[in-house]
Formats: C-alpha cells, sequence, structure tokens
C-alpha cells in the first residue's frame, strides 16, 4: 500500500512517526561522521532536502532525543551496531537561516539576534546549574534581540561553552541555509555590513571554539572564503562538482522509478524524466529534484513545482542587468543549446554584476545549469582554468525561465502581444505605436544602470529580444548577434516554414545626435548597415528569396521609438 505523500513537512520526526512517504537518507550521517572532517559546508539548490536532513542529524545525535532510536529503526544507520549507541548522546545546537530575508541590514541584524535569543531561551535551564559561574550566567541574561555586535557575535560560541559544561561533552552546531541573508543583502544593497557581522561570528562559533565537536553549514552558495569564512581553515566544502553525499540530497533515478511504481504511477517514468531529471552532482547523474518528485506524487500532474518555490529575485537581477554576451548566452540556453565558460565555485557576490563566470556559476550552484562535460586540467595550458559545458538543467528550469520572462513584460502586456501581430503583418504604423507603449512601459525596468536611460540599451533590446523567444519560438528561429555576410546583425527571425512566413531581420540603433539630426536618420543608417554588411547572406544561402526578407531599422532615443 502506497504511504501519504505529505508536502512541505521539513521535521524528520513528523515523516516517521506518522509514517508519510519518506526516502532514506540517513546513510548520510555515516558518511559524515566517518568523514571526520571538523565542519562541512554542504552547497545543494533549494528544496534539495538540506533542511531535513539537517533534521535528521539533530535528531540522531542529539540529547533532547535520547532514547528515540525508534525514529532510526528499520533504516540504514540503524544496521550498525556502533552508530546505534551514538543516538541521542550529543548537545546539538541548531539553528537556520533561510527565514532571513529582510530588505536592510538593520532589520536582518535584528531578526539573527531574535534566533539567538529564542535558541538562549530554549535553554534557559542552564541558568539553574551550578556549572555555570556567575559571569557566565551574566552573559546568558545580555542576550536579547537588542544586544550589542559583541555579544551578538560569540552568543553561539558561549552557548557551546555552556552545553560543554553542562554535559560534559563537545557539542555539534547545525546551520541551516546559511548564505540566504546574503543573497538578501547582495540584492537590496548591505553586502558590506552584513559580512563584517557574519564574519566575526562565523570564526567564533567555527573557528575559535574549543567548545566545538563537529559542524555542519548547508546553503546553496559557497560564498567565497575572503568574504566570510577568511579565518576557517578547517572548512571542508562539499559543492555540486563534489563526489561526496552526492546521493544524500535530492533523488537518485532508482529512488524515484520506485516511488513512481509504489504510488501507481509507472508508466509516466519517461516523462517524469523529461521534466524533472538532469541535476549532477559530482560524477553521479540523473538526480532528481525531491520536491517536485514529491509534489508530483501527490498530484500525478506535470508543471513547474520547483520553479514556484521562490521569487528567484538574485536571478532575474542577474539576466536583467546583465551585458549583452550574458543575454546572448541566455538565449542559446533557451534554445536548449549548451554554452562554454570557466566557473568559479567561491561566489564573490560584489563581483557578480556583468561577471559572466561569476553569473553561470551561480546559476550551476543554484541548479539552473547542469554540467555536460568539461576540459580536463592535463590537456589545458598551465594557469588557465578549464571550460564547462553548460546547458538547462531539465524542460521544467525552462519552462520557469520562460515565465519569468513573460513576467517582465507583464505591465505591458496588451500592447507587447499587439506589437507582435504587427510586426508580422508587416504594419510599420502599429508597430510604432505599440512598441513606443511597450519602451515607456518596460525600458526603464531593464535599464538599471547609473547612466540616464538609454545610455546602455543593450539591456532593453535584448530583453525584448527574450520577449520575442517566447512568443515566437515555435514559429521562427530566432538569433542574435551572429556573423553573417561582413558583420554580426543584431537580430534574425528564420521561418520554420519559409513557404508561410516572412524572414525578418531587426537592427537596433541608438540616436546619435553627433552623427543624426533625428530618429528619421538614425533609421536610415540602420538599415543602411544592413545592406552594407549583407546580414541577408545566411538567409539567401538556404533558399530565402530576397522578396521575403523583411528588413527594420529600430532606433532609440531614451524611452522613443522609430521604425522604419
Amino acid at each position: 500500500m502506497a504511504r501519504n505523500v505529505a508536502i512541505g513537512i521539513q521535521q524528520y520526526n513528523e515523516l516517521i512517526e506518522k509514517n508519510y512517504f519518506y526516502i532514506d537518507k540517513t546513510s548520510f550521517i555515516k558518511e559524515w561522521w566517518d568523514s571526520g572532517d571538523s565542519v562541512t559546508l554542504i552547497n545543494r539548490p533549494r528544496r534539495f532536502g538540506k533542511t531535513l536532513n539537517i533534521s535528521m542529524v539533530e535528531q540522531f545525535f542529539s540529547v533532547d532525543y535520547a532514547d528515540r532510536g525508534d525514529l532510526f529503526e528499520g533504516l540504514s544507520i540503524w544496521e550498525d551496531e556502533t552508530y546505534r549507541q551514538l543516538q541521542g548522546t550529543y548537545p546539538v545546537i541548531s539553528l537556520s537561516f533561510a527565514n532571513v530575508k529582510e530588505k536592510d541590514y538593520a532589520a536582518t541584524r535584528k531578526k539573527i539576534c531574535q534566533m539567538i535569543a529564542e535558541l538562549y531561551t530554549s535553554h534557559s535551564f542552564l541558568l539553574d546549574s551550578r556549572k555555570l559561574n556567575e559571569g557566565d550566567k551574566e552573559f546568558f541574561r545580555r542576550i536579547s534581540v537588542d544586544m550589542d555586535d559583541v555579544d551578538a557575535t560569540m552568543a553561539i560560541h558561549y552557548l557551546s561553552k555552556y552545553l560543554h559544561l553542562y554535559y560534559g561533552k563537545k557539542v555539534i552546531i547545525l546551520l541551516d541555509e546559511y548564505d540566504t541573508p546574503m543573497q538578501e543583502a547582495y540584492v537590496n544593497g548591505f553586502w558590506d555590513d552584513l559580512v563584517a557581522f557574519t564574519r566575526s561570528m562565523f570564526n567564533s562559533t567555527f573557528k575559535t571554539n574549543p567548545y566545538l565537536e563537529r559542524a555542519i553549514m548547508t546553503g546553496i552558495t559557497r560564498v567565497s572564503k575572503e568574504s566570510i569564512f577568511s579565518d576557517l581553515n578547517n572548512l571542508k566544502v562539499v559543492t555540486t562538482t563534489s563526489d561526496e553525499y552526492a546521493t544524500s540530497f535530492g533523488f537518485t533515478q532508482e529512488e524515484v522509478f520506485q516511488a513512481l511504481d509504489e504510488c501507481e504511477l509507472s508508466g509516466e517514468k519517461e516523462e517524469v524524466k523529461r521534466w524533472y531529471d538532469g541535476f549532477i552532482f559530482g560524477e553521479h547523474r540523473d538526480i532528481y529534484n525531491p520536491w517536485s518528485i514529491l509534489n508530483f506524487l501527490d498530484t500525478g500532474k506535470y508543471t513547474t513545482y520547483w520553479a514556484n518555490t521562490s521569487s528567484n529575485s538574485l536571478v532575474g537581477k542577474l539576466l536583467r542587468e546583465g551585458n549583452r554576451r550574458i543575454k546572448e548566452q541566455f538565449e542559446t540556453l533557451l534554445h536548449g543549446e549548451s554554452i562554454l565558460s570557466e566557473i568559479d565555485e567561491q561566489i564573490v557576490y560584489n563581483q557578480l554584476d556583468g561577471n559572466e563566470r561569476a553569473v553561470w556559476s551561480l546559476l550551476l550552484a543554484s541548479g539552473y545549469l547542469k554540467v555536460l562535460s568539461y576540459e580536463d586540467y592535463r590537456n589545458i595550458p598551465v594557469g588557465t582554468n578549464p571550460k564547462y559545458e553548460l546547458a538547462l538543467t531539465n524542460l521544467e528550469v525552462k519552462l520557469m525561465f520562460r515565465n519569468m520572462i513573460r513576467d517582465w513584460f507583464s505591465s505591458a502586456e496588451a500592447d507587447y502581444n499587439d506589437f507582435i501581430k504587427a510586426l508580422l503583418q508587416d504594419d510599420k504604423k502599429a508597430m510604432n505605436a505599440y512598441m513606443n507603449r511597450v519602451a515607456l512601459g518596460t525600458f526603464s525596468y531593464f535599464d538599471t544602470g547609473n547612466k540616464p536611460t538609454g545610455a546602455e540599451p543593450e539591456r532593453f533590446y535584448h530583453g525584448f529580444v527574450l520577449g520575442l523567444i517566447v512568443d515566437l519560438q515555435g514559429r521562427y528561429s530566432i538569433t542574435s548577434n551572429r556573423e553573417s555576410g561582413f558583420g554580426r546583425y543584431d537580430v534574425m527571425l528564420e521561418p520554420r516554414n519559409p513557404k508561410e512566413d516572412d524572414a525578418i531581420i531587426l537592427e537596433f540603433k541608438v540616436h546619435d545626435p553627433e552623427d543624426e539630426e533625428t530618429l528619421k536618420d538614425t533609421v536610415v543608417s540602420a538599415l543602411a548597415q544592413i545592406e552594407e554588411k549583407n546580414y541577408a547572406a545566411s538567409l539567401l544561402a538556404k533558399g530565402i528569396s530576397a522578396a521575403h526578407i523583411r528588413k527594420y531599422g529600430f532606433a532609440f532615443e531614451g524611452k522613443n521609438v522609430l521604425i522604419g
């Protein structure tokens, strides 16, 4: 009989006690403990079971769950007598930054202090212990939401000391989603303040802490050592390219197919694979996102479950504000093709702006991209970094990005759709009317730099191209900035059925008052460039006649557009 699939439960004991659907990941406990690593940082995409595994580890080791071996009976960890003896024998400090998503530094710091204060409250029994001296108790009582930086950054260090004194054993510290505040700090502009606070806290908690037995930190990204881990030389980092714990987070294909059999969905295996397979950890392929699989088991319906669990604000910011090449490569990914890039798994958030390697590295760590292949270090010149072949992870991720692009244009959706119709019908008057309204509604959203609107118009143009991809890719093969004739065109729409549709070439040009008096002159210049550079050459070579190739010059001056 199939077990009930419970959605959103992240407490291990609740799944076990109520016999909800659960895939045994307790072998992670043994692999981690046997490693002997002092502090382990594990990076996995969101909704990959990090929080559930942290809960599992806490309830296995914590003295608060002594004599709760029933939670692990029948699972792989319970087969080893040595580990049976370890269950419930360590003081454990466990906290999560998953909900620290404030919009400024003061609120973020307050939220973290509030969590630490609640941690102290839950251990208030220590104040009655004779093991703590009056100085210890005085510090204990100072811990509050309004404590100063010194007390806040030392609080977990001293709580470790108090628990060590009380139980006579060093503590295990578990920190889930450590980098959530970091991402918010980058998006909202208070990165430097938060880094200073966090670096001090992590140093006292994980480095200069003589009361620490072991620690696990989880997150989506590996924030650069220089940012917050500068003093942590005892840190073992496990990323998506590492082999360690590869099957402990996420479901293997064997586990997914067994689950489909249990839920009488055996006939859906290939379609489930098309939608939700594609994650690769180290050498282990065919890893599935647990959140999507659980939701599919529960509903039997295909949709973007994983993609809908987050606002994806950081991803959207990077793509909207990315330079021309980032947008072009992203178009390539949306077409189902791959790109080549170096990867740096140490994310430097304050270097993300316009840094292609950093952007693709973050998207890889976040689960939106997968590694198809990579260059062998032995086959490349000394001093250079290998390139990785990257592609979108699966169909679910591709659909998520399509929806994201639609949202970018939602404020002018009606006008935008009308513009597409006018373009297909070669109605320049309507194109101009609609395009100006679209530009007015969306241009400033894409031009996020410090320069005046229109100073770097590629941000809008390629946002526009991405919009075209969403609505027209079934009818046209759309490419941009590719070589044809004697240069590189801006955008080309090659009809999939040349007998029914004309080919279209678009050339964008910013009005330069030093060279052109009016926008009309700029349009003429754009059209002249199409002819002079012979951009139609690749279309003509494919047998499309000149009579069925339409050419448009787009002239921009701020939010004013003229198409001719």
